[in-house]
């Protein structure tokens, strides 16, 4: 018999180690990830009395994977656009609070007497909040459905996205002691040349995909289809440079914006739930108690530099934003540790090898503690912060009137052609790039150097034709453009200019194209381009081409926001939002109607919507019917959102496996002066009255048979009769 690999045994550990520990937490009603950390502190070969792990290579394997599935699935929660729909507010509390907290980390590392680049890394560490510990925390407390949870989740993915700025500026302080400038401006145009690239080629291609082959996915197609292309974008940003994390939570962002969302988010739930509690079981390995005796003072100081630091930078940027007084001291408490970021950039540090080796366990330590103190940090913001019941006036006396402001034609007509230009050519330079690594090697190994060159070229500028068209032509007949030309001559001069300016840049791509390929002179690859874009412009079938892919995508890009709730973005800024909460499987409330649950007048939220499968129920009346499995669109203040979620997740069918509910199987003899002799057995009323079933027929020889409806039962029969123990007993006594 061959040995039982190591993986597997290091896995039975840390899942019954997890699961007692989740347990007692659950007993305790403390949110599970303390449970899983602290599973993973028992199970490492740091604690010498309990068994431990044997292989940590491979939990650390799985451990990233569970990093994929939770950021996979905050992506699938908060999608990109929902960010860009909250304009400004989460920018200005993101950048507040990492430059805040960059500056306590550096100054606690010059306390401490530490070098300058190993403050600027604790720096670093000390920037960014934790976003799937936080998430997991929301979730297993139930704030998710709470206002405040979706600015906090849209800052905490700010603060990953510009996590990778901050990694770009530590390495190249770390390689030239000094910062320069030119590298962080390159970092940053890279950084949105890939988030816009794959924002839009995602959102043409995967709701396409998926929207066209819709009625061959069934459950398990669609989980094996979108972990396929949540680790295909992965893969793609790690090949770039950029964390797994990132890849992961651009793909949830996309597949966001999709009608499937939900169904995704439902399939890999269980697959989340395991993996996700792998990699927090992991980061509790990773504290040593020797680490934390020898440098207790340090974790001590950053435990507490990131709790008040948090406490009130955190509240002072929520604030800044244009947050509620109540909602800023919630965000701001709630963002108080750190997580996988910190463990990032100190392993970053040591790889480049220009911080000391204690960093580490430091950041280890500190982030266990935090994550410890966040759930009491939470409860402790919602007691200061007077979090009671909104109760909306309506203001009769004092109304406030609203005034249009004029929209610049010429800001607005500027704006879309950047836009319109900007997405395009990142389109056009991702073309290029793709076909000349990929393509021009193979067109030149089966049809030799020029030619191979020749056939390359040809299909680049087949492929870049409806990309280049829009930036020239897109946007010189909107209303913008009418209101310029009509202004004077100065307005159309201005259009014209433009239009001249999209032209030249088209030009320049083709040029560029030409003479990377082509052998003769500059100038007669000038003149080729001009024709070329002249006839791409002139081209009736690229013109339909690219239109086609332009309604496509935004079509794909509308498409959820179509099916669902429109209003929903009239809430944001007020004190009522809309929240979606599913009705339990074993819910008592299935198969009642509104009108029966009094949600409205209990609860004080209104059923906006109910989406059942692909169907969707708008104002709902008070005959409509819940089923299991539901969707439940609620509007409401956060109090009474909770209360109804509450009421929800308690009025559910609680089954007794006691004796008394079990189905029992008993025989009943029929004698001569029963009741039931002469009478068929569909009329014993055994069945309709005491809620019985005779399953059987037992004659006087000892000869069953399958009971007939029109038996006819006779003195002597034993009648097999199966149902519950309590009326089974009440028809015995009747017939005895």
């Amino acid at each position: 018999m061959s040995e039982l690999p190591k993986l597997i045994s290091d896995l039975a550990l840390i899942l019954i180690v997890a699961g007692l520990t989740t347990i007692i937490f659950k007993r305790l009603k403390q949110p599970l990830v303390l449970g899983y950390i602290l599973a993973g502190f028992l199970a490492s070969p740091h604690m010498p009395y309990t068994p431990s792990i044997e292989e940590n290579e491979s939990i650390e394997v799985w451990s990233q994977i569970g990093v994929i599935f939770l950021m996979f699935s905050l992506g699938l929660e908060f999608s990109f656009k929902k960010i860009l729909k909250g304009g400004a507010s989460p920018i200005i509390a993101a950048c507040f609070i990492m430059t805040s907290m960059w500056g306590i980390g550096c100054g606690v590392g010059y306390l401490m007497g530490w070098t300058t680049i190993n403050c600027m890394f604790v720096g670093g560490m000390l920037a960014m909040s934790s976003t799937t510990i936080i998430y997991k925390a929301f979730d297993d407390m139930g704030l998710l459905t709470r206002r405040f949870a979706s600015k906090v989740m849209s800052v905490l993915i700010l603060e990953d996205i510009l996590g990778i700025v901050v990694m770009v500026l530590l390495s190249a302080m770390a390689v030239s002691n000094r910062l320069q400038g030119s590298e962080l401006i390159y970092s940053l145009l890279k950084l949105g040349f890939f988030l816009l690239l794959w924002f839009v080629v995602g959102m043409w291609a995967v709701p396409t995909f998926l929207h066209r082959n819709r009625s061959f996915i069934n459950k398990e197609t669609l989980v094996i289809v979108s972990i396929g292309l949540c680790f295909l974008m992965v893969v793609v940003a790690d090949s770039v440079g950029y964390s797994t994390a990132l890849g992961a939570f651009m793909m949830g962002s996309i597949l966001a914006e999709t009608i499937e969302a939900e169904r995704i988010d439902s399939a890999i739930s269980s697959i989340k739930d395991l993996f996700g509690a792998i990699f927090f079981v992991s980061v509790g390995m990773m504290v040593s108690p020797s680490d934390l005796v020898t440098h207790w003072i340090p974790i001590v100081v950053l435990v507490f530099a990131i709790l008040l630091g948090q406490a009130l930078f955190g509240t002072m940027g929520y604030l800044l934003s244009g947050s509620s007084r109540s909602d800023a001291l919630m965000s701001g408490f709630s963002m108080a540790q750190i997580g996988e970021f910190a463990f990032i950039i100190a392993a970053l540090g040591e790889s480049l090898g220009v911080t000391e080796g204690f960093l580490m366990p430091i950041v280890v330590a500190v982030s266990i503690i935090t994550t410890f103190v966040t759930p009491y940090m939470i409860r402790f913001a919602s007691k200061i912060s007077g979090n009671k019941k909104v109760v909306l006036e309506k203001d009769t006396t004092k109304k406030k009137k609203v005034v249009e402001k004029d929209v610049n034609p010429l800001s607005q007509f500027l704006k879309k052609v950047l836009l319109q230009s900007v997405i395009y050519g990142v389109l056009s330079i991702a073309v290029i790039s793709l076909l000349f690594v990929s393509l021009l090697l193979a067109c030149r190994h089966i049809f030799g150097h020029w030619v191979g060159n020749g056939v390359c070229g040809v299909l680049v500028l087949l492929l870049l034709a409806p990309l280049l068209r829009p930036i020239i032509m897109k946007n010189n007949k909107s209303r913008e453009a009418d209101i310029l030309r009509k202004s004077g001559r100065w307005g159309n001069a201005f259009v014209n200019f433009t239009i001249f300016v999209r032209f030249l840049f088209a030009t320049m791509v083709v040029y560029y194209v030409l003479n990377f390929l082509s052998p003769h002179r500059w100038y007669w690859h000038v003149l080729m381009a001009i024709v070329i874009v002249m006839l791409i412009v002139r081209s009736r079938w690229i013109r339909k081409i690219s239109m086609r892919m332009e309604s496509t995508f935004l079509e794909n890009l509308k498409r959820r926001e179509n099916t669902g709730p429109a209003y929903a973005r009239q809430l944001q800024g007020r004190d009522l939002h809309i929240a979606r909460i599913p009705l339990p499987r074993n819910s008592n409330w299935g198969g009642k109607t509104l009108a029966q649950l009094r949600i409205g007048g209990r609860n004080g939220v209104h059923v906006a919507a109910i989406v059942r499968d692909h169907h969707r129920l708008n104002v709902p009346g008070g005959s409509t019917m819940l089923f299991p499995h539901d969707i439940l669109e609620v509007v409401g203040d956060d109090q009474s959102i909770e209360e109804f979620s509450q009421r929800m997740n308690s009025e559910v069918e609680r089954v007794n496996q006691d004796e008394g509910e079990l189905m029992q199987l008993i025989c009943i003899e029929v004698g001569e002066g029963s009741p039931l002799c002469g009478v068929l057995i569909k009329d014993s009323g055994i069945r309709n009255e005491h809620h019985c079933m005779v399953v059987g027929v037992e004659d006087r020889r000892g000869n069953m048979r399958v009971a007939s409806a029109d038996h006819e039962i006779t003195s002597g029969n034993k009648l097999w009769v199966a149902g519950n123990h309590e009326q089974l007993a009440k028809l015995k006594k009747i017939l005895a």
